[in-house]
């Protein structure tokens, strides 16, 4: 394929800054090795992708969080007249909105735990708390679990939002779920295979996802090949609710029940050694190099 001159888009100016470099880096290598004329690209300003509007044919975006992930960047592009991976600005815009998010699915008819909203003009009170414990808190605009908390009581909650409230305006506490977490990739409408998560942290937090060594990915995972298909269907749906195209990811939770709960929507996951995506690629038959292309090629 003719792709002309590609720049991966890396780093921003988020909180996941660092892991969008690995990404990057990976994602650059893998073009490079196929001998696909690739740079990698290290933007933080409307500057920078003016620039590079005029310097390349199409942009592999590697930037995770807010700026990169969010729409803005997407926006950007999209008035630039430059060709770009992933979903567009209102996709990437709801995806990176956890409450919105859940906001569409509920809309949809689709499963995710209850919550409740914490915000500026809407504060929380406790004596009027009734989610049963324990909750998760989450900053609405954060990736990565960055400033996620577990909480097992009333005391320990307020700590918490006070915490996730250093990273975002908007919080979620939201329903915990007991059960198996599962995460399921998109490539071109159509869901790879599942993966199931086992941590020994509380959950699949920023340590458990990038540092630590005893984290488990099952995959292939233990469902039957029907309830593997029907999550599958699940997310597809999700993805499509919230108009995501060309790839991505839907974490999601089975209860004790086998009820299946949508938890996000990554629009641009991680690409490093650690990722999700490039594993369950692998798990179809799909190798690094031959996955990044195939995302590339939606561009053109």
């Amino acid at each position: 394929m003719e792709f002309g001159k590609v720049a991966v888009l890396m780093g921003g100016k988020a909180a996941e800054r660092e892991v969008s470099l690995r990404s990057g880096q990976a994602v650059t290598q893998a073009f490079i090795d196929q001998g696909i004329n690739a740079v990698s690209e290290d933007v933080t300003s409307l500057e920078d992708l003016q620039r590079i509007a005029q310097e390349y044919d199409r942009a592999f975006i590697a930037l995770h969080g807010r700026w990169g992930e969010d729409g803005v960047v997407q926006a950007i592009l999209d008035d630039l007249g430059l060709p770009y991976t992933g979903s567009g600005m209102a996709a990437s815009a709801i995806a990176m909105d956890k409450l919105r998010t859940k906001w569409m699915w509920m809309g949809a008819g689709l499963p995710t735990p209850g919550f409740i909203w914490v915000s500026d003009l809407m504060p929380l009170d406790i004596s009027e708390f009734d989610l049963p414990f324990p909750v998760i808190v989450k900053p609405c605009h954060e990736g990565s679990s960055i400033g996620m908390r577990k909480v097992y009581d009333k005391p320990s909650l307020v700590e918490a939002v006070e915490y996730a409230q250093q990273f975002d305006s908007e919080i979620l506490i939201e329903q915990w779920i007991t059960g198996r977490e599962y995460t399921c990739a998109v490539l071109n409408n159509t869901a790879l295979p599942l993966i199931q998560l086992k941590t020994t942290h509380d959950f699949y937090d920023f340590d458990a996802k990038y540092k630590s060594n005893d984290t488990q990915y099952i995959c292939p995972c233990d469902l039957t090949p029907e309830i593997e298909q029907e999550l599958q269907q699940l997310v597809l749906q999700a993805f499509q609710v919230i108009g995501s195209k060309a790839w991505g990811r839907v974490d999601f939770m089975l209860d004790e029940d086998d009820q299946a709960w949508l938890i996000e929507l990554n629009s641009v996951p991680g690409m490093t050694d650690h990722s999700l995506v490039p594993m369950a690629a692998k798990a179809k038959g799909i190798a690094f190099e031959q996955l990044v292309v195939e995302i590339l090629k939606t561009t053109l």
